[in-house]
């Protein structure tokens, strides 16, 4: 009965959520313009006084035992929240920890990415520097036990569970390894574990750099900040910024990188809401940046923080948006901490371009699971069309549209090999009683495509000679990448990545394009001064 009305409580906190935002969320005013309507206290008081009969009822007589953790925390409230829009969320307290760890790049455990295959658990790739790569760990070995316990049938997250714990502490992993008879034991010590959002930052060709912002969470802007320290960024003479699949994050960070690249002074966004006043964030720390031309890279799974800079920039003509349309998210969640150790992140107010584009894909005329899985490119909203500074037209309501359209196709003989995961398979195989160690300028050679090419006939994947021909260059490139991650870390594969990415090399191509937007500006400013009145 206890748990019953803690979790009771816990749902009250939730429905009152409304009534504390200005405590908690953007602006005292919310909490007053909240207190305001009273009236709806007596049919707050009656639905949940009916939502716990119900539970009772459910308690009491259902065929299985009802858990309350399923039925309140997997069942009542996200079902309540399903009704509002599809980002507001409620966090279990494994949840919400994991929303904190990645708001603060940082997390304690041994330091690698691991995925199910199989009903078994394979090591992606240990993090360089981490206690896993410093151990041996490698790409394509199978966690068959963590402390004693057997992993077999477990998922991905109950076994990263297992191997986190506070810092300094000691885990036992046991490996089952590709060419080695028996299961290695690994006796590592918990680290510190940082989450980069800036994950890979080099020059793709002198005075032309490449910077990567995989999230924006609490180092964010400071990572950036010591990616352009080691670029000596007086050298860049042009930036390729990939916020391609970066799903968001932190608001004041994506407020903080796009102002450094705009004029102090300048918006780079608003929010308002039903409870809130707009509110403008300008760029505080304007004119950090030197004035290169910047290419913007982005994606379908660009989301909300990483839209916010694209359309900051965007907007502002300080840079030239390259790829395919963003994810289309404009809503902003105020994250409230609840007891228990769970959160409720519950949307609060809506995120407008400086130009005034709220460019929040609709949700209303399908389920969430399309919204999320199946979205679909609708036509350029003409009852919201801006203009950026220098009077480009940009559209509203289906995420930040690229200056220049750019999708990466993969051909029917890639996305069979990619989806299957053919490479991270084949090269553990490839590596078994070879030396891990491969030269600078290493290449895989016509006997290992010999090989991989035999590999893909004794696993039945779906390809004809022809197709495998056609492919021998994009085949070689992908086993170099994954061969990379074993022989010289996952860094080094992911540069090696970068620099064969089409959609890279096209958007360097497009560095004229974006300096034509420079141009304009000076433009702009020359003939506003003409405008002005002398005295």
């Amino acid at each position: 009965m206890r748990r019953f009305r803690g979790l009771f409580f816990s749902l009250l906190v939730i429905a009152a959520c409304s009534l504390i935002a200005g405590r908690y969320g953007p602006g005292a005013a919310a909490g007053r313009a909240a207190a305001a309507v009273p009236a709806s206290e007596d049919d707050l008081a009656g639905s949940l006084k009916q939502f716990t009969s119900i539970y009772r009822l459910v308690e009491e007589n259902a065929a299985d035992r009802v858990s309350p953790d399923q039925s309140i925390y997997k069942g009542a409230i996200p079902g309540m929240l399903r009704t509002l829009d599809p980002h507001s969320s409620f966090f279990d307290p494994r949840d919400f920890q994991e929303m904190r760890e990645e708001q603060r790049g940082k997390y304690y455990g041994v330091g690698m990415t691991i995925q199910p295959k199989d009903n078994r658990i394979v090591v992606v790739a240990p993090f360089t520097g981490s206690p896993a790569y410093k151990a041996g760990i490698r790409p394509g070995d199978v966690i068959l036990e963590v402390d004693g316990k057997r992993t077999e049938g477990m998922s991905s997250k109950e076994v990263a569970d297992l191997l986190k714990g506070p810092k300094g502490t000691p885990v036992t992993v046991v490996i089952g390894r590709e060419g080695v008879d028996k299961p290695l034991t690994f006796q590592l010590i918990r680290g510190e574990i940082p989450r980069y959002s800036v994950q890979t930052a080099f020059w793709l060709k002198p005075g032309i750099a490449y910077i990567d912002i995989e999230m924006f969470n609490e180092n964010t802007s400071e990572e950036l900040e010591a990616a352009f320290r080691k670029l000596s960024e007086q050298n860049i003479r042009g930036l390729v910024l990939d916020l391609r699949s970066n799903p968001g994050g932190l608001l004041s960070e994506g407020v903080a990188v796009a102002g450094r690249f705009l004029k102090k002074g300048q918006v780079v966004v608003s929010s308002r809401g039903r409870t809130s006043p707009e509110r403008p964030y300008v760029a505080t720390n304007g004119g950090a940046a030197g004035n290169y031309p910047i290419v913007v890279l982005v994606d379908r799974y660009s989301a909300s923080a990483a839209e916010i800079v694209a359309g900051a920039l965007q907007d502002h003509d300080r840079a030239w948006v390259f790829g395919d349309n963003t994810f289309g998210k404009g809503l902003v969640q105020t994250v409230f901490p609840l007891s228990e150790g769970t959160g409720l992140a519950l949307t609060t107010a809506k995120y407008y371009t400086p130009s005034g584009r709220l460019i929040q894909r609709d949700y209303t005329s399908g389920s969430f699971y399309e919204y999320y899985y199946n979205r679909k490119e609708g036509p350029k909203n003409t009852l919201d069309v801006k203009m950026t500074d220098a009077g480009r037209p940009v559209y509203g309501g289906n995420g930040i549209q690229p200056d220049e359209k750019f999708t990466l196709k993969y051909n029917r003989f890639q996305v069979e090999l990619l989806r299957k995961g053919a490479f991270r398979d084949y090269i553990p195989k490839y590596f078994a009683g070879r030396d891990l160690k491969l030269g600078r300028d290493w290449n895989p050679d016509q006997e290992m495509l010999n090989d991989f090419h035999q590999f893909l006939l004794k696993n039945n994947y779906s390809f004809t000679e022809a197709e495998f021909a056609e492919n021998n260059d994009w085949v070689r490139q992908q086993l170099k990448r994954e061969a990379l991650v074993t022989s010289a870390g996952l860094d080094e594969s992911l540069k090696y990545a970068v620099e064969i990415d089409p959609a890279v090399q096209k958007a360097v191509e497009s560095l004229p394009k974006a300096q034509a937007l420079l141009e304009l500006q000076k433009k702009q400013l020359v003939q506003a001064g003409k405008r002005s009145p002398r005295d």
